[in-house]
């Protein structure tokens, strides 16, 4: 089943490419976006398409870190609803509260959350669809569209305590603790940023967002709700591939856990997977293929650490999984 994205989530898009040096035309056609679609900002995409068109954007245009600086650039109402929305919350505050309970409205099968720990907040943002792999772009063009509906409420000069990323640490990753003037640490459970309430007296959620209206706040809410219809949950098989993906940089996931998080009993989700001639551990085997196939590609990656992103505590290991899966060892598929 298709799960869809708000066209006005790639405003700009076609001229940013071109001004990175890439072939917008090329581009769309590889990904599967029609170019038409993108200058309706209520046509619902493809999200997978919307994904790989960023990632094929990447590639086009020879800049690793393109979705990095395509997030960085956009600006609030560029979002079309979802991004009006926020802009006519009455505080900061309500402004990302929001913006993590509506955004699944604006891009279906995904998880946000908006959240407190102690004086630190977390806005944290992941696809749940498991069958978009590769994703890198996507992230950190969220963090950097994120980033500046925070600064709509605070200012252009603020700047997140930390962010965080799911995907392995790029080669350019110097570049994201520059534009984002803090710490990023990459191989986490969830992409997020880190804000941190620090004024006792005045708190920063409660600081007004300068367009304000609750009126309109509630009328573009029901529209984007009415828009989308539902938040497009992604089927259970891919949920659990999204779930073990997550934890899989922490080791070896317990069915469990896993269960838990889908608010189902171990033993019906071990039913439902073998509904479909599955295994948990065929699945985990299926979802740890999957990205080594996404994570060998990135050369400056030593093997040692995607052995560590997929879960395996020896090289070894991993080293055996990978030429079971590929026919050839990790560094022979590299020198190939």
């Amino acid at each position: 089943m298709q799960r869809n994205i708000l066209a006005a989530a790639a405003s700009g898009v076609a001229d940013f490419i071109a001004g990175q040096g890439g072939h917008p035309d090329d581009v769309f056609h590889r990904a599967g976006v029609e170019e038409k679609a993108l200058g309706q900002p209520t046509l619902a995409l493809d999200l997978g398409a919307y994904v790989a068109m960023m990632e094929v954007a990447a590639r086009d245009t020879g800049n690793d870190n393109f979705g990095l600086l395509f997030g960085r650039q956009f600006q609030p109402e560029m979002l079309g609803l979802i991004g009006r929305i926020a802009l006519a919350a009455p505080t900061l505050g309500s402004a990302l509260d929001h913006l993590a309970r509506l955004f699944p409205f604006h891009q279906q099968a995904t998880e946000t959350r908006f959240v407190r720990d102690g004086e630190f907040l977390r806005l944290e943002y992941r696809i749940l669809d498991g069958r978009i792999v590769e994703r890198r772009q996507d992230a950190e063009l969220t963090m950097g569209m994120f980033a500046n509906v925070v600064r709509a409420g605070l200012g252009p000069s603020w700047m997140p305590e930390e962010v965080l990323f799911e995907h392995p640490r790029p080669e350019g990753w110097r570049q994201h603790e520059a534009l984002f003037d803090a710490p990023a640490h990459f191989g986490q459970r969830t992409n997020a940023l880190v804000l941190r309430d620090r004024n006792l007296d005045r708190r920063m959620l409660d600081r007004r967002m300068p367009g304000g209206d609750m009126a309109r706040l509630t009328a573009l809410c029901g529209t984007l709700v009415g828009i989308a219809g539902d938040t497009g949950t992604p089927a259970l098989l891919d949920r659990v591939k999204a779930e073990v993906r997550a934890r899989l940089p922490e080791g070896y996931p317990y069915v469990e856990d896993i269960a838990d998080a889908l608010g189902i009993a171990r033993w019906t989700l071990q039913r439902r997977l073998a509904d479909e001639g599955l295994s948990f551990s065929d699945l985990v085997e299926r979802v740890r293929r999957e990205l080594a196939g996404v994570y060998i590609r990135q050369r400056h990656v030593p093997v040692a650490d995607i052995g560590v992103l997929l879960g395996y505590s020896e090289v070894s290991a991993f080293s055996r999984a990978f030429r079971r899966w590929f026919g050839v060892s990790p560094l022979g598929m590299r020198a190939g």
